[in-house]
Parts: C-alpha cells; structure tokens; sequence
C-alpha cells in the first residue's frame, strides 16, 4: 500500500483554494459543500503540500470595496493562517476576468476606464504578494484577446499588455510576473498564447530577468503543443517561474484532470524534463492545478490532490531509473524505435 513517504520528491508543491470545490460548473449546480479557507489550508498541509497559490481576491475578499489600508490588514490575516499551518504563499493573480468592468478585456479593453481599473487590481494584488511575502504576480490573460477579431488591433492589444505589465514592474522592483498563457477559453483568440508569446514579450519588457512564464500542461495541450517542450522552452531561456501540472483529454474545454490520467508518456516527460534541468532549485514549487471530479462526494472531495502528487512521485522514481547510456546507444544508433520501446516498457513495469 502506497505511504506517502515512500517516494521522496526533489520538489516542493503548490496548490490553490480553488483546486478543492463545490463542483458547479457551466451546466449545472454545485454538487458539494463549501470548505472554509483555513481547513484548506490544514488539509493542503496534511496532503504534503509546501505552499498556496492566490488570486487576489482568495486573499481579500471584497477587496473593491476597501481602501488600500484595509486590503493590507485583511492580507496580514491570511499570512498568519498560512504561518500557523508552516505554509508558503507562492504568488498573487490578479483576478481581471470576473468583473463587469472587464468583460471587454482587463489591460486590453476598448474603454480607458476598465484598463485603468485592471491596472488597480494589479497594483493591489502586487500589495498582497508582498504582505504574503511571495513578490510573485501571475498573469493569466483570459480575456486579453477576442470574441470578435476585428473588435481590436492585436498589435494595439500586445502593446497595451506589455505596456501593463512595465507599470507593475515600475510599481514594485522587488515583483516577479509569469505569464500562464493560454490560446482561448474564455476568449476565442489570446493575444499571448503560448510560452513563446511569453518569452516574447517578456523579452520586450523594461527587466525580462523578472518576467517569465508559467506552463500548464492543459493549456499547451489545448493549443496543441508538447507541455513538455513549453517547459522546455522556457528553461531555455532561465524563464520558468512555474508549473501548473494537470491533465487534459483533447483540445476541448479546459478540464484540469488529475495529472498523467490521460497521457502518462506525455506526463513522464514533463517530469523528466523537470528533473534533469534540476527544477526547484531556486525555490520554485510544483503547482497541481487540478479539480475534483463532479462525481467527488465531499469526504473525498482531496482525492484528486492526493492522485496528482503520488504520480508525479511515482514518475520522479521512474526517471531516476531511467538509463542514458542505453539512450546514448539508441540516439548514436539511430535506433529510436528501441528507445521508444525502452521508455514504454519503463513505464509500464512496476
């Protein structure tokens, strides 16, 4: 039977309140009960996890409607349920899809108003991180795009992005930005929709050694790439400030499954490439952004955390089986039908 510390990580592990539901979705009700923050928190602890990822407003709730004195003070209150269970905050997002005020698009709005409001968000959210003493600011642009193409210039909507994401560096030296990008879901076409749109414009921007990317393995899949090569790709440029781990079955809806439930090839990889690139090392953690199925009652509404943690562990002990001096052999031979059969029938043995 499996313990959970029967397989030692090399990683630290992040997740979010959101990852533990009520199971509502676009097509019908909630099916489970609401769990108050702080239980979250001690369960996320008891589970093995390191640290909590945070929207702004999973932070502060009701943070419109307070002045910046106040968001502050309600942060500290967090900090403390965090400090009592020996948990890290890992970043802060900005919640810049869930507004009236930002149906349009938060920083690329057609209306100067909304985008100044997005701007404000961000700059409360840069406040929070640092009250949780994270300094860690993730972007995820969701409706930073179109529904209707011809709505707005796209090259006006990357300047406008850009041109946010330089005011959040000037607001703060201390912060850090990923990019998780995303190629549609709520909108039809993301302005930044893939990790090279986000070294791209994280090139481009006032201090690139403090903007990087955030892979999440059903957003690449969604547009159609490797997650494996988006991490890649991002190491490649010392950019990957994080990873969102899940899995996704087909380029539909965006379903955050436990991960490796779908493609475990596909998830080994991402691991592997994790490991070898000694990810982790600079204090960077593991997010498991996965849901609970609908079908989870509410005494196993943690299962999917649990599932998602035991295979990246599991898989961790596969890579450090796995022989490159066989996979030097089948590279130098040619041979990649022996070295595709070498990882398949690791991955299958117990």
């Amino acid at each position: 039977m499996y313990k959970e510390d029967e397989y030692m990580s090399q990683f630290k592990f992040s997740v979010g309140p959101w990852n533990v539901n009520e199971g509502g979705d676009a097509f019908g009700p909630d099916v489970r009960k609401t769990i108050e923050f702080a239980k979250k928190v001690e369960n996320f602890k008891k589970i093995g996890f390191d640290a909590v990822q945070f929207h702004d407003d999973d932070a502060v709730l009701g943070m419109n409607d307070l002045s910046e004195a106040q968001i502050r003070a309600e942060a500290k209150k967090v900090k403390k349920i965090l400090d009592d269970n020996g948990m890290a905050a890992e970043f802060v997002a900005p919640r810049l899809w869930f507004d009236p005020r930002t149906v349009d698009g938060a920083f690329t709005a057609n209306s100067k108003s909304d985008r100044e409001f997005a701007l404000w968000r961000a700059f409360r959210s840069v406040d929070i991180a640092n009250e949780l003493d994270c300094h860690m600011l993730g972007m995820w642009f969701a409706r930073e795009g179109t529904l209707c193409a011809e709505s707005k210039s796209a090259v006006e909507g990357v300047n406008r992005t850009l041109e946010a994401i330089n005011k959040i560096l000037d607001y703060d030296p201390k912060i850090r930005i990923f990019i998780e990008a995303k190629p549609n879901e709520p909108t039809d076409r993301s302005f930044v929709p893939t990790m090279g749109h986000a070294m791209a414009v994280s090139e481009k921007s006032i201090d690139p050694t403090r903007v990087g990317g955030m892979m999440e393995s059903a957003h690449a899949i969604l547009a159609g790439l490797d997650p494996a090569n988006e991490i890649s790709f991002a190491l490649a440029f010392g950019r990957l400030f994080g990873v969102h781990l899940n899995d996704q079955n087909g380029m539909k809806y965006d379903q955050d499954k436990s991960f490796g439930v779908e493609n475990i090839r596909q998830a080994f990889n991402q691991v592997k490439v994790l490991v070898e690139n000694n990810y982790g090392s600079k204090g960077e953690y593991v997010g498991l952004d996965v849901k609970a199925m609908r079908t989870q009652k509410d005494e196993a509404c943690y299962k999917h955390l649990e599932n998602s943690m035991r295979i990246t562990k599991l898989l961790e002990e596969k890579v450090k089986k796995f022989d490159y001096n066989f996979q030097k052999k089948c590279v130098e031979a040619r041979d990649y039908e022996a070295l595709e059969m070498y990882v398949m029938e690791l991955l299958m043995k117990s």
